[in-house]
């Protein structure tokens, strides 16, 4: 399982927000390029970089960021999320550097989407399912749906999706523990690789996402534990290589 480092962007700042809300983030740099030079120094295999003002405008808003941080690192895989709405934004990021795209409202909306973009661009699109109460959220997690999680997912099975990222909004941001229990039940749910994402405070954490011992659970996305310095990067991805 691999530790992922989360750099949300703001108007070009890295910030974390609590639950998902824009008015209620916490700036921990002004210059993400740096920060995610701190985290590849850390040992990290893989950067999560989301683009939160263009979940909420529906385009890429802090794409030069994006492009400079992939300029800097082209051998570490990176992956995108935030305001991916159509294949000419998927082209332009992947003619950046950047390994994985991951969609989030698009596929909820119309998750056909997700097949055209996987046929045009093989291996590269990941899904991006944020739920509440086990119900799909969308929009920046404006609005929730009426779609459960583990069903969406197996929809698109036959897509060639990398990965599902998963996230539990009342869990984001606030350092209490992920939601292990439904996590794992989606990764056994469907045949596509899990990343977890929201919640994790400290080593212990990464622990029980092991524990569980679900094989799909591929990687755990980490922001403000991180940036607080309640999770150490390379402890907590050692962890994860020495786990049986």
């Amino acid at each position: 399982m691999l530790i992922i480092p989360a750099i949300d962007l703001k108007d070009g700042a890295c910030v974390r927000l609590r639950q998902g809300r824009m008015e209620d983030s916490t700036v921990f740099s002004n210059d993400p390029v740096e920060m995610a030079a701190k985290w590849v120094e850390a040992g990290c295999r893989r950067l999560h970089l989301v683009d939160l003002n263009g979940a909420f405008a529906g385009e890429p808003v802090n794409g030069d960021v994006v492009k400079a941080i992939a300029a800097r690192y082209p051998n570490l895989p990176i992956q995108i999320g935030g305001g991916i709405r159509n294949l000419e934004t998927i082209e332009h990021y992947v003619r950046a550097g950047v390994s994985y795209v991951i969609i989030g409202t698009k596929a909820v909306k119309e998750p056909e989407f997700v097949a055209e973009a996987c046929k045009a661009f093989p291996g590269k699109v990941i899904v991006g399912l944020d739920a509440m109460n086990g119900f799909v959220a969308t929009d920046g997690w404006a609005e929730i749906s009426e779609l459960q999680v583990t069903d969406l997912a197996k929809r698109f099975e036959a897509d060639g999706v990398s990965a599902i990222v998963y996230t539990d909004i009342a869990k984001d941001g606030m350092m209490q523990g992920c939601n292990v229990e439904a996590t794992a039940a989606l990764a056994r749910a469907t045949s596509i690789p899990v990343i977890a994402s929201g919640g994790i405070h400290n080593v212990g954490d990464v622990q029980s996402l092991l524990n569980a011992r679900a094989p799909g659970i591929v990687g755990a996305i980490t922001g403000r534990a991180i940036y607080e310095g309640t999770l150490d990067i390379a402890e907590a991805q050692a962890l994860c290589d020495s786990f049986k």
